[in-house]
């Protein structure tokens, strides 16, 4: 839904970027630096306050890339390596700024869509909508405009906090699936409902931004 694309296209394959790295090359680090700060800093932004307190989580993250390079043992790619120390990063100062809560305290239970739009039991079409949902634009008409991308950035950080952490990952950042469980703590199953419950939020705020934009 929000996919953005994967800035791995050019970057060497992990031995030789670590090789590189580790005798002190500032090219290669240039071009991870380059290519994942993006989303280093969105990532980092779901877990602290302030966009000046993700940038200063994504240096912390680079610094200890740097400083730990030589402790990287590839059993896991370069990129799933420095993405878990920024999460490591962002949780400990999301911590202290009182922002990340933990994961088994946020309550995700109820359905994802208003029961009152269904047909009820009883009803010969039980289950149905009353209503279809709006019609959306197609991407040439503008789906993905600055101003819906804007729309949704403010959904985005209207969701509970492991349900936005887990979109941002999965369809933000594209990381999959084995990875998110990871870095988040969470089993797949979890994971399955957080994306889909936030998947369904955003669909919803969509929905209402179309209906609106309609009327």
């Amino acid at each position: 839904m929000l996919h953005y694309a994967d800035s791995m296209a050019g970057l060497p394959a992990d031995d030789v970027l670590v090789a590189r790295l580790r005798s002190g090359d500032e090219d290669a680090f240039a071009l991870l630096l380059d290519g994942w700060s993006g989303g280093m800093l969105r990532l980092a932004r779901s877990f602290v306050s302030t966009e000046a307190s993700a940038a200063e989580v994504v240096q912390e993250t680079w610094l200890a890339v740097i400083e730990g390079i030589d402790g990287y043992e590839g059993r896991s790619s370069l990129k799933t390596w420095v993405y878990r120390i920024l999460t490591n990063t962002a949780k400990r100062r999301g911590i202290r700024e009182h922002k990340v809560v933990p994961m088994s305290s946020v309550d995700d239970s109820g359905p994802t869509v208003d029961p009152s739009r269904f047909r009820p039991a009883g009803d010969p079409f039980a289950g149905h909508w009353w209503q279809f949902p709006p019609s959306w634009p197609t991407p040439e008409q503008g789906l993905m405009s600055s101003e819906v991308r804007a729309y949704l950035a403010e959904a985005l950080a209207g969701l509970p906090e492991r349900q936005r952490l887990v979109v941002v990952l999965r369809d933000v950042e594209g990381r999959p699936y084995d990875e998110v469980c990871e870095l988040l703590g969470i089993t797949a199953a979890n994971q399955r409902v957080l994306l889909h419950r936030a998947r369904a939020f955003l669909r919803g705020k969509l929905e209402e931004y179309y209906l609106e934009e309609g009327s």
